[in-house]
């Protein structure tokens, strides 16, 4: 289809063929109806939206009775960042878990089950699996949803996952290409820097997600980082980088380059939400993902999207040919022939949690001493959780741990780090995610074990290279904080 400027309604059906918009709550509002009307590629999911499963499955029915071939995305990856089982807590253990097992045949099974799952609620595709290898310890913002910190690892387990997926007939997405684990910045917050010279880049970050496209991954979202090793020009992230998306391209993808949430401090603040969007078209980015309404007027964010990158081709800065080469590597994500639903969202979520807790059984490992709690409700154990970093990928700082120890000993005592002293006698139990990277919760451990060197540490984070896990006595890798990960951990503990 051939763009004008002049014909203002294929105009506006061309612009919103390229944009992936959130919204607030679990019914379509009038807005979002008249924009599915006219082209919107896709809408994606946020915890707001799928508060059961059978809202969700509720939901993308009526989406997609919208409009068939309607895109209808959710950023699961299981673990800690789960968006469908937000509340309850994810049934898998999550990508750190899956690599630590290390059974390929496990991996993708687990990547089946959340698919027959998504299917069973409507989701035609995930934002999903995480292809970044975690290579720096300190990492605030990938750690253990990354499969592991050699690309060896990531890559094996990335393309089984992917495999899982579409056996459900669930769309996969790579992320954060070129890699985001080597950086110590969180890109919600602000923009990192990729450390390492070309070839480096190559080995370690890159060779994932190359392993994915030749897999047969459907699409890659963008990391708003800098790589000066590849060429990116200064403070500019690869989601606005021509050169990097190119890079991308030249892996083979056939599908679309998905940006991540637009809405992220490393964007939205320079160049501004509405110019990041033009901008990331202008680079090559096919699908632009407007991020999260929470709290915010969702009508007004996919307006600002739309008008910014409507007045981009209507000043000629953007050719509307663009839209269309977007428009069709959107359409190969080939979601208007979805499976049909083999199970039943109850059937689903049946499996996927035997799947997950599998999973996260063969995970949990003791560092040092094992030590098991008694199991009398008498001698409940004190909990004092000792992270302080948000956690702005799950979008909170979850409390699965603390809920599963509470539930498996009624009358468990859940300090505060600050409230000293601990207890000189019973069992206390420490939980740490971030104890690399994050001065203050390392110092709050280091407190805590002077008064009670026998605490027990339950580590929520990675620890497949040093010096990621703590020192202690009993140290217990959880690998994550979701529900899966929590229950294993307190079976471990009783065992």
């Amino acid at each position: 289809m051939t763009v004008t400027a002049g014909t203002t309604s294929a105009l506006s059906t061309a612009v919103n063929r390229v944009l992936l918009a959130g919204f607030s709550g679990v019914e379509p509002p009038p807005w979002l109806l008249a924009a599915i009307d006219d082209g919107l590629a896709g809408v994606v999911y946020f915890a707001h939206n799928t508060p059961d499963l059978a809202t969700t499955a509720a939901l993308s029915d009526r989406l997609h009775a919208a409009r068939a071939d309607l895109v209808v995305a959710v950023d699961e990856e299981g673990g800690d960042v789960s968006r469908l089982q937000a509340t309850e807590g994810s049934s898998l253990p999550g990508a750190g878990a899956l690599g630590a097992v290390d059974d390929i045949g496990l991996t993708r099974g687990a990547g089946r089950a959340l698919g027959d799952l998504l299917t069973a609620v409507g989701v035609d595709l995930d934002l999903a699996p995480v292809l970044d290898v975690n290579s720096a310890p300190d990492n605030p913002v990938i750690g253990v949803r990354a499969f592991g910190s050699t690309p060896g690892v990531v890559a094996r387990h990335g393309t089984a996952f992917v495999a899982g997926l579409h056996e459900a007939g669930v769309a996969a997405c790579g992320k954060h290409f070129p890699g985001h684990g080597a950086t110590v910045v969180d890109s919600h917050l602000a923009l990192p820097v990729v450390p390492g010279d070309r070839a480096t880049v190559e080995a370690r970050d890159v060779a994932p997600f190359a392993a994915a496209v030749e897999a047969g991954i459907d699409s890659l979202m963008t990391a708003h980082v800098v790589v000066p090793a590849l060429g990116s020009a200064p403070g500019t992230p690869v989601t606005l980088d021509p050169g990097l998306l190119a890079r991308a391209r030249s892996l083979g993808l056939r599908g679309p380059v998905i940006t991540d949430a637009l809405d992220m401090g490393a964007v939205a603040r320079d160049p501004g939400f509405g110019e990041a969007c033009v901008r990331a078209l202008l680079a090559g980015a096919d699908l632009l993902c407007l991020g999260t309404t929470l709290h915010r007027d969702d009508e007004a964010l996919y307006r600002s999207a739309h008008a910014a990158v409507t007045a981009a081709v209507l000043s000629g800065r953007l050719d509307p040919a663009r839209l269309v080469e977007a428009a069709t590597r959107i359409a190969r994500l080939g979601c208007e022939s979805r499976a049909v639903r083999r199970l039943s969202w109850r059937a689903a979520a049946e499996r996927l949690e035997l799947v997950g807790a599998d999973a996260a059984r063969r995970a949990v490992r003791w560092v040092g001493t094992p030590a098991r709690l008694d199991r009398a409700p008498s001698v409940a154990p004190t909990v004092v959780d000792l992270r302080t970093r948000f956690d702005h990928a799950a979008g909170r700082v979850a409390p699965h741990l603390l809920r599963a120890v509470a539930e498996a000993w009624p009358g468990t005592t859940v300090a505060g780090a600050a409230e000293q002293p601990l207890p000189s006698d019973g069992s206390v139990l420490l939980v740490t995610r971030d104890w690399a990277g994050d001065a203050a919760e390392r110092g709050r451990l280091t407190a805590a074990l002077a008064e009670r060197p026998d605490a027990v540490v339950l580590h929520a984070g990675t620890a497949d290279s040093a010096p990621s896990a703590p020192m202690a006595r009993h140290v217990l890798l959880t690998w994550g904080v979701g529900r899966a990960n929590a229950r294993a951990a307190v079976a471990e503990l009783q065992a």
